[in-house]
């Protein structure tokens, strides 16, 4: 790769005998017990919410089943589509939806505002966060309904090939969603504004340029809007590639740890993580449809009389499928943290080659530690992180200082 090697800055070179891990050991030491133990209560909190997540969406769709709701649904869809099999399957997909995200609405309030005001990480009223879910809430419904669409088109047509065939439509969905999201999605909750000229602007341009990336503006986006947490990215494919920062990346971060940040990004991008990611997860949507296959018709022959679904042509289908898709989500979610986080770990060790900034990158997993955990025990890195913990990110770094002592740490 290409090293950035015109960054006017200090040079802070690697001491005799210098010891990663200690070094490492310092880092974390800096932080305050309190803030520790605040960190920790928040992050290890997740935990309990992949398992409550699954367990909410559960009871709301089997209530709907069990109180007829569902059988019911079915029925306007049908009359109101007039007993054609493609308006029926996406009347009852998007009123469906419209109702499940109403009663889940406690649920988000809690973990998208209350927790986060909590533990102090947001900057929303309840207003304005209410006002971004009814907008999620509307895109994700239209959206949803046409994805579900489809789905349950080829669940009806092709009873034996379906799932081989919606995994082929899932990856073309996601690809979608990576190709407009930056444009159409992204603006409808936060501005995109060019940041202003200056020698930090011009080093992130020369780091993207340097190593292929096809960028000639760097974006700020305004989320502290809405969060204290500092974000970065590289969005989109082809012509709707972005490079973009948050603002409190800007405003509570030195140049060099923005740059290492960058770098980090810039590393998603020239290592192929958006086609690698896509893969992966197509394959685990793969996996979720076989799995739908075979469990969903077990529980509609057990429970379908007593719920009102007589057939595979029926779109009530959907409902116990999503009772599958639950459980199974909370059993992968190992696999899919783990699936991320290898990526995740790779464009670390790109940011810091390309930034040169080691300590820079050490000091923003400190910060990212805030939210996260940064002394976890290696299992619960493995099944809960889908980043690197920040004592991987903090000692990672440290072992390239000590592996590059003729190096200038680029401060």
């Amino acid at each position: 790769m290409m090293i950035l090697a015109s960054i006017a800055s200090a040079a802070a070179q690697v001491a005799p005998g210098f010891d990663p891990v200690a070094a490492t050991d310092a880092y974390l030491a800096s932080i305050d017990a309190a803030a520790r133990a605040r960190s920790d209560a928040y992050f290890e909190g997740t935990y309990w919410l992949i398992l409550w997540n699954a367990l909410v969406g559960i009871v709301v769709a089997w209530g709907l089943l069990q109180t007829g709701v569902v059988a019911r649904l079915s029925q306007t869809a049908d009359r109101w589509a007039r007993g054609r099999k493609t308006p029926r399957a996406f009347l009852f997909s998007l009123i469906y939806l419209a109702i499940t995200g109403l009663l889940t609405l406690p649920w988000s309030l809690y973990v998208g505002w209350a927790r986060e005001q909590q533990y102090g990480m947001s900057n929303q009223t309840l207003a304005a966060w209410l006002g971004e879910w009814s907008i999620a809430t509307l895109v994700g419904t239209l959206l949803g309904a046409i994805g579900l669409l489809a789905i349950l088109t080829l669940y009806r047509k092709l009873p034996r090939s379906w799932w081989a065939w919606g995994t082929l439509a899932s990856g073309i969905f996601l690809l979608i969603g990576l190709l407009l999201s930056p444009v159409f999605i992204e603006p409808l909750f936060n501005r995109y504004t060019p940041m202003p000229a200056s020698p930090l602007r011009a080093q992130i341009l020369q780091m993207a340029q340097a190593n292929g990336v096809p960028a000639d503006n760097v974006l700020v986006v305004d989320a502290s809007r809405q969060t204290k947490r500092i974000s970065a990215n590289v969005a989109g494919i082809g012509p709707t590639v972005r490079v973009a920062l948050n603002d409190n990346l800007l405003n509570q971060t030195s140049p060099a740890e923005v740059r290492a940040v960058m770098g980090h990004e810039l590393g998603h991008y020239v290592l192929g993580h958006t086609a690698t990611l896509l893969i992966g997860f197509t394959l685990i949507a793969g996996l979720f449809l076989l799995v739908i296959d075979r469990a969903t018709p077990w529980l509609v022959a057990r429970f379908g009389a007593r719920w009102g679904i007589a057939s595979r042509d029926d779109p009530a289908m959907l409902v116990p499928a999503t009772i599958v898709i639950s459980v199974l989500g909370v059993l992968l979610t190992p696999v899919t943290n783990s699936l991320i986080r290898f990526h995740e770990r790779q464009a670390d060790y790109f940011g810091i080659n390309a930034s040169r900034a080691p300590d820079g990158w050490a000091r923003v997993a400190l910060k990212l530690g805030a939210y996260r955990k940064l002394n976890p025990s290696p299992l619960e890195e493995i099944v809960f992180f889908d980043h690197p913990s920040g004592h991987t990110r903090i000692l990672m770094a440290m072992q390239w200082k000590a592996h590059h002592p003729g190096e200038p740490d680029l401060q």
